[in-house]
């Protein structure tokens, strides 16, 4: 039986115990439940360290592990946060060789895989479904959209950013770029599209008949299938999943139309899509998973 200790870094710090690809026990939070929230992006990157290291031994119990595998936001490459919009204060953070040093501190000497949260959470969408020889991606759509790939794979991979439109006057993108898919279905941005109302009132209004509100809720689901069609002309037909909490607003009959008027070659075609919900252990379970993974 495989045990392996899964970290993921958000808008809360989640430290649990996986053994064969399932939660051993409820994860550890920091914060922790019933006490003072924090804004992660206040918390210096020493004590975001120490954190984890007091819930990986917690969680572990003196017992033996594989391995530890850790989800953070932003840019990952060679163990490297190279950049990190949600949590600034990890960019050019040595994250894999930080965090294994702090643990040897602990006696705890194992492989340690730093990743990007939404490969973590297409890892843990693998792992819980049954689908470890597949390839999987997964978008994840919150304040910002994250795109995920089960294999990993080397890149860059923030799909979020894909350019979707050329409408010089798409600038709602937090990053500044112009016809971003962020810019577009994000939820921030959705904000500062529409000043007068929330985004469920933008699908609401949209489901009783109101012109702009729905215009804009096709726009959405073709920026959408535009970034998955780019994704299939690039790495070939699959299965992709849709998760995090404006999911709900995903109407994969209207998505599989668009895409299909997009992607025409005969050996692309064939993707599906399924909405799912995910919470913090599924992608928990994804990163202690790839630790595993040579």
């Amino acid at each position: 039986m495989s045990r392996t200790v899964g970290v993921l870094a958000t808008h809360s710090i989640w430290v649990g115990l996986v053994e064969d690809n399932r939660l051993a026990a409820p994860a550890l939070r920091y914060p922790e439940a019933g006490g003072e929230e924090i804004d992660l992006k206040s918390v210096p990157v020493e004590e975001l360290i120490a954190r984890i290291r007091e819930r990986v031994e917690r969680v572990r119990g003196g017992a033996p592990v594989e391995s530890v595998g850790a989800g953070f936001p932003g840019i990952v490459r060679n163990g490297v946060i190279e950049e990190s919009p949600n949590l600034r204060q990890l960019k050019g953070m040595h994250a894999r060789d930080e965090l294994a040093a702090a643990l040897r501190a602990d006696g705890l000497d194992v492989p340690v895989l730093v990743l990007n949260d939404a490969d973590a959470l297409a890892a843990g969408i693998a792992a819980t479904h049954g689908h470890l020889e597949k390839l999987i991606r997964v978008w994840y759509l919150g304040d910002g959209i994250g795109f995920g790939r089960y294999p990993r794979t080397e890149g860059v991979w923030e799909a979020g950013h894909t350019v979707v439109t050329l409408d010089p006057k798409e600038r709602y993108c937090g990053c500044g770029g112009i016809g971003h898919l962020e810019g577009i279905m994000g939820h921030r941005s959705m904000r500062l599209r529409f000043l007068d109302l929330e985004p469920e009132e933008v699908f609401e209004a949209a489901k009783a008949g109101d012109h702009r509100c729905a215009e804009f809720v096709r726009l959405w689901h073709r920026a959408l299938a535009a970034a998955i069609s780019s994704s299939v002309h690039l790495d070939g037909p699959g299965r992709f999943f849709v998760a995090g909490p404006n999911a709900v607003y995903v109407d994969t009959a209207l998505l599989s139309l668009y895409v299909q008027d997009m992607v025409k070659m005969s050996p692309l075609q064939g993707s599906t899509f399924d909405v799912v919900e995910t919470g913090h252990d599924v992608a928990l379970i994804g990163a202690a998973v790839s630790s595993t993974i040579r």
